[in-house]
């Protein structure tokens, strides 16, 4: 039972929503059986609903059903009467949670059953309800189009002549230009990552025909215009600065689960743009962090992912924006999640002391972080071996580069993680041994060094080379 959808979608609700799904199975109108209620207290009693132990089956029969000897098949049959009646439940909330949606639905109903006094006013108050909206996203289009159509459908019934195709034409061009920006946005993020390549349809003709007509003045679809634009014409810089208008301009149109995926889009922007050199494009991703954790755009489920936190982190660190990467880390770690914060807020102060040249106490917060996360610590034994170097501990330095080589081959670490820390480690091993008043070694070990690649903290080390 542990592992049944069940469980899984269970432990998803927060106290507001199990106090609504017991009123929802209290109601005979939703469920008629006992057994089903008593299966659903017995879960949020006492958080069993978080302990295995109390979710075998064996074990919560003779709750729901008691004095009766075990039934494997009553016992799956209540599991999946509440798990109906759950969905059931979801689907309810998510309707009520639209109310343009609901209107249309229910002018349906009443048009089906030819109540067409109640189906004209239910229309008016859809309309009244969508000019009302504060979204203006993908999904303000498909209810608008929803919307007309429905309305086109009831007026139909009565004439031939004036009835509103032309403004059903328009809804539906604009709910699939929108929507298809949308999708070909996330198509172009997959690609990057996945290395796939997607057909794309009418997408240059749909284009095309945005830049000739007047489009752009819907923010759903100008966001998602200039995003793909941005992506795919890098080099034209003005197509991200477009984007940034329209994020500032009309940031509110949209729910906070869409307008974190424009500014993740937005964000990967400007990672390529410094990828290819453009280093002024660290104070854009900046700027964009540092507004999506304030208004907590960039949050899922009121958490930070550790991989955001260090981004922002790292990001801040790299403008020297210390104060603000020192306050950041003291108000958000609550965020984190709890199973990841203590080693993370450990390895985000120990950058920052390292970047301000606190060895010591970037040293005391490494000893305290303990990861299974290779990759972070690897990061970890990068900045000690650096911190070594710089203190000139010689044989500190020594036993970690010896230490980091053989946790590099103890791992069963990817290649394309293995190669640049191993570079580093072979190459810093060279700059310690390096002759000081050998010109000729120096130069040439300065050489290998910029013609390695990957390489992190090449900089780093070339520094080291001319210092010495």
């Amino acid at each position: 039972m542990k592992k049944s959808r069940l469980i899984h979608i269970l432990k998803t609700f927060n106290k507001k929503e199990v106090r609504e799904l017991r009123k929802w199975l209290q109601s005979p109108a939703h469920n008629q059986r006992e057994d089903v209620l008593h299966l659903f207290e017995y879960l949020f009693e006492k958080n069993h609903l978080e302990r295995d132990k109390y979710l075998e089956k064996e074990k919560v029969y003779p709750i729901v059903y008691p004095k009766e000897p075990y039934d494997d098949a009553k016992m799956r049959q209540a599991i999946h009467f509440l798990f109906k009646a759950v969905e059931g439940f979801l689907i309810y909330e998510e309707l009520k949670n639209d109310q343009v949606k609901s209107e249309i639905t229910l002018a349906r109903v009443y048009r089906k059953r030819s109540l067409h006094k109640l189906c004209e006013s239910t229309l008016k108050n859809a309309d009244a309800m969508q000019g009302k909206s504060v979204f203006r996203n993908v999904e303000f289009f498909r209810n608008d189009y929803q919307l007309q159509l429905e309305r086109y459908h009831y007026v139909a019934g009565f004439q031939r002549k004036d009835v509103n195709l032309q403004e059903v034409s328009n809804a539906l061009d604009s709910t699939y230009f929108a929507d298809k920006l949308q999708q070909s946005c996330f198509m172009l993020a997959h690609e990057a990552v996945y290395k796939k390549e997607y057909d794309k349809g009418l997408l240059k003709e749909i284009l095309e025909y945005i830049e000739k007509n007047d489009y752009l003045k819907y923010p759903a679809i100008a966001v998602y215009y200039y995003g793909f634009k941005a992506l795919t014409d890098r080099d034209e810089e003005h197509f991200f600065y477009s984007l940034k208008d329209e994020i500032d301009s009309f940031g509110g149109y949209f729910p906070f689960d869409e307008l974190r995926i424009i500014y993740l889009l937005s964000i990967n922007y400007c990672i390529n743009r410094v990828n290819t050199g453009k280093k002024s494009f660290y104070r854009e991703m900046f700027d964009l962090y540092k507004a999506g954790m304030e208004g907590k755009i960039l949050f899922e489920n009121d958490k930070v992912t550790r991989w955001t936190f260090l981004n922002v982190v790292t990001t801040g660190i790299l403008l020297k924006e210390y104060g603000w990467i020192e306050l950041f880390i003291e108000n958000y770690q609550e965020y984190l999640e709890e199973e990841h914060r203590e080693n993370i807020v450990h390895y985000s102060l120990a950058r920052l002391n390292f970047e301000k040249k606190n060895y010591d106490d970037a040293m005391r917060l490494l000893v305290q972080y303990d990861s299974d996360e290779i990759v972070m610590n690897l990061n970890a034994k990068l900045m000690l071996l650096k911190m070594y170097f710089e203190l000139d501990e010689i044989d500190a330095l020594s036993s970690a580069i010896d230490s980091t080589r053989a946790y590099l081959k103890r791992k069963k670490v990817m290649g394309y993680h293995k190669t640049p820390f191993t570079n580093f480690t072979s190459l810093l091993k060279k700059v310690m041994n390096v002759n000081p008043f050998d010109r000729a070694a120096k130069r040439n070990l300065k050489t290998e060094i910029e013609g390695t690649n990957p390489l992190p903290d090449k900089n780093w080390l070339l520094i080291q080379i001319d210092q010495l």
